[in-house]
């Protein structure tokens, strides 16, 4: 049922987006002129390294000579791996610098379920230990450490993560360490993913981590609603991030932007800002649009609009907690329209695990100027659960035009706010008292 309902969710995406490429795309508002399209002059097939897509072929030689041989014969301008028709079995591998990854229409390249020679790498500075388990991580699917200018895109192919295994692994408890994203791009500038469907991912599906100037566009990313961590696009401790035109239907949050995980995100210090999420629609037990919940290093600057729900968990979640630190401001979500939801808007104070016992209590959170609007939400069980951290109030909240009608009867869903201060413009159902603050009335001063 699951991949009948994906199958036709994914055709009707494909005409939707082609609609937007070839039809309105001049009329629409768009950041992905961050990182223009780079025209290679060079090109290669994996079949010239032994490539073969039967399916059954382990091509993980091809994979890596093809690459080694763009790295170190630098051809001007960078050259294009085309994956043709066909599927291509492989272990995990490396990108490299001024490389297009290419996938024809039919071209599938799928993650090998032999987990005992995947290759480990270090945690991430800023997570002090593997986000699952203590010590290192497994390597995602395709990987990326200080690299420029990658594209990795095509006619729709689709990169499979077959992650089944790990999720079975996790389930199960059996876990030494971290299960892999599927694709992580480290200390990297210059991205563009584009035009592939990533499908069962064995964690994260997208996963830029201490990057700038990335674009994430027409992509589509799926994973059964069960799927346990399999968030679809994590921009993470990143700036200058622009998600756009995609369809996300996974078992964790659809897009959620992070910065590191308490002590260690903290030291590090870097935050993710300026992340522009528009023209997402998905479904989710979890979250739509997310902030957190590690956000040590703070998070700022990010605008998610024009996104369609449905069947989730949560559509908009703000989510943090003591230890955390950092600041969270200047979120904005707007043209949000969500059906079939359990809570329209939750923003959280006590959300998230700890790393290690040795998290500062006292390093609390800042959480202000939050602005939620034009957001309407049908069959939406409980409108918004709102509440802050004693001693650091979330300030600054503003909510305008915002209508979300509950399931049954003439009750509508219920508020429940701590520790917030703001202000609502024209919401439905009424709001709690916190929202109605004199003195944080200019919060919603431009929306009035």
């Amino acid at each position: 049922m699951f991949r009948a309902l994906a199958s036709v969710l994914l055709c009707c995406f494909f005409l939707e987006a082609s609609f937007w490429v070839h039809f309105s795309y001049g009329d629409l508002t768009t950041c992905s002129g961050i990182v223009p399209m780079t025209e290679r002059g060079d090109k290669i097939s994996i079949t010239d390294f032994g490539g073969v897509g039967d399916g059954q072929t382990l091509n993980t030689i091809a994979f890596r000579k093809a690459i080694y041989r763009i790295q170190h014969l630098r051809r001007r301008g960078g050259t294009l791996l085309f994956v043709p028709s066909g599927v291509y079995l492989t272990d995990s591998f490396n990108l490299t610098s001024h490389m297009t990854l290419y996938l024809a229409r039919g071209a599938v390249i799928k993650a090998t379920q032999d987990t005992s020679n995947w290759p480990l790498i270090a945690p991430l500075p800023s997570y002090g230990r593997g986000r699952e388990c203590p010590g290192g991580r497994y390597m995602s699917f395709i990987h990326g450490d200080g690299l420029e200018d990658v594209v990795i895109t095509g006619e729709n192919g689709t990169i499979d993560g077959q992650g089944d295994i790990w999720w079975n692994m996790w389930r199960q408890r059996t876990l030494q360490f971290t299960r892999p994203s599927l694709v992580e791009l480290v200390n990297s500038r210059g991205m563009v993913i584009s035009n592939v469907i990533f499908r069962n991912s064995p964690f994260w599906n997208i996963h830029p981590v201490y990057c700038s100037d990335v674009v994430i566009r027409y992509v589509t990313i799926v994973a059964p609603p069960d799927s346990p961590n399999t968030d679809g696009i994590d921009p993470d401790s990143s700036s200058n991030v622009c998600i756009e035109d995609s369809f996300i239907s996974t078992g964790d949050d659809l897009v959620a932007v992070k910065s590191g995980w308490d002590e260690y995100g903290i030291a590090y210090g870097r935050p993710s800002s300026y992340i522009t999420v528009r023209r997402v629609t998905g479904s989710t037990p979890f979250a739509g649009v997310a902030v957190g919940s590690e956000t040590s290093g703070g998070v700022e600057n990010v605008l998610a609009e024009n996104i369609n729900l449905y069947n989730s968990g949560v559509g908009v979640h703000i989510k943090t907690n003591i230890g955390r630190g950092g600041v969270i401001k200047n979120i904005t979500v707007s043209e949000l329209f969500m059906e079939n939801v359990r809570t329209g808007i939750k923003v959280a104070g006590d959300t998230g695990d700890h790393p290690d016992n040795n998290f500062n209590p006292n390093a609390l959170p800042y959480v202000k100027d939050l602005t939620l609007k034009n957001i309407w939400g049908v069959n939406v069980q409980r409108a918004g659960w709102m509440h802050g951290i004693e001693n650091a109030t979330f300030t600054g909240i503003c909510l305008s035009n915002v209508t979300l009608q509950g399931t049954t009867g003439p009750r509508p869903p219920s508020w429940n706010c701590n520790a917030i201060r703001g202000a609502a413009i024209e919401v439905s159902p009424r709001p709690c008292a916190e929202l109605a603050s004199v003195e944080q009335s200019g919060s919603c001063a431009s929306h009035s």
